[in-house]
């Protein structure tokens, strides 16, 4: 868990907002708390800039669709992140769910192949994500899951116990720190997790979609430096709060050469064409409100 700020009043206030969000939500029920944030967060977003960050990075990305695909896509994008937001309060049920085998994880013995060896498992903003990070967490209970850290305390204690309820016990948080406990989880032969399709300044630029954007090189570089499978997984929405999690092959690594920069981009680049192979797959279900591309790259492609 991150380091404790101090618990200013907007904090306090924030969280009582929190609260009293997420009280609502648990009371609802698990689908009508999820059809209920797909529904409010797509009305609200036009509000933000996120609303047309979306759109543009949808036309970039898919330039022979049609407007009106564009904007569908979009919406659908909006509602899954909504859904997500409805959810998350209602992550025991989930568990339930998985436990009686309802929420099918496909791949699970590639997860359980690499227990007491160690791996580095890459994760993408599909659809609810908590979702697909609670199948890997129960089949893999000793892997070690990175997270960014709430900007508030109180809230970020609420995640980080409702994460710990479904099996989701070690997390770090960015930064140098959860980052040494990382390097510690492989030396000790555990394996990580980590989100892999967001936009990392630090990172290397590859394509994706045909546009350079930066890319986190990170999960590439330590699965050479310690020799362990580079292996993806995701999430799909079948309808309504069923979902399908999987884990696929390892992405192909050149292990003899773990310090050589043209394995790192090679292995990046692997990493970037596989996350657009599943968006490909289910357009709505991706987080497009991210600023995944730079301004040129907008430029470009002329959505601006």
């Amino acid at each position: 868990m991150a380091k404790s700020k101090p618990l200013n009043l907007a904090f306090r206030l924030e969280a009582i907002a929190w609260n009293a969000y997420v009280g609502g939500l648990g009371a609802l029920g698990l689908d009508r708390a999820s059809r209920w944030g797909g529904a409010v967060v797509p009305t609200v977003a036009p509000l933000t800039s996120a609303w047309k960050t979306a759109l543009r990075n949808i036309r970039m990305s898919f330039p022979n669709e049609t407007d009106a695909w564009h904007r569908e896509v979009r919406a659908e994008s909006f509602n899954e992140l909504g859904r997500m937001s409805g959810e998350f309060p209602h992550m025991g049920k989930f568990l339930a769910k998985y436990e009686s085998g309802e929420l099918e994880f496909k791949g699970r013995e590639i997860v359980q192949a690499t227990i007491g060896k160690g791996a580095v498992f890459i994760g993408g903003h599909f659809t609810d994500w908590e979702v697909t990070s609670l199948c890997l967490a129960q089949t893999d209970p000793t892997c070690h899951f990175t997270y960014r850290p709430a900007n508030n305390p109180i809230i970020d204690k609420y995640i980080v116990d409702t994460r710990a309820a479904f099996g989701l016990t070690l997390q770090a948080a960015k930064g140098k720190e959860g980052g040494m406990g990382l390097l510690r989880s492989l030396a000790k032969k555990r394996s990580i997790a980590l989100m892999n399709d967001q936009k990392y300044n630090a990172g290397l630029a590859v394509p994706f979609f045909g546009y350079d954007c930066m890319t986190a090189d990170g999960p590439t570089r330590l699965a050479l430096k310690f020799k362990v499978p580079l292996i993806p997984i995701t999430g799909r929405r079948i309808e309504g709060t069923k979902f399908v999690a999987t884990a696929y092959p390892a992405i192909p690594l050149d292990y003899d050469k773990p310090d050589d920069a043209q394995s790192v981009l090679d292995g990046v680049t692997r990493v970037n064409q596989f996350m657009e192979a599943r968006v490909r797959e289910a357009p709505g279900q991706w987080f497009w409100s991210h600023r995944r591309w730079p301004k040129e790259a907008w430029m470009q492609a002329g959505v601006m």
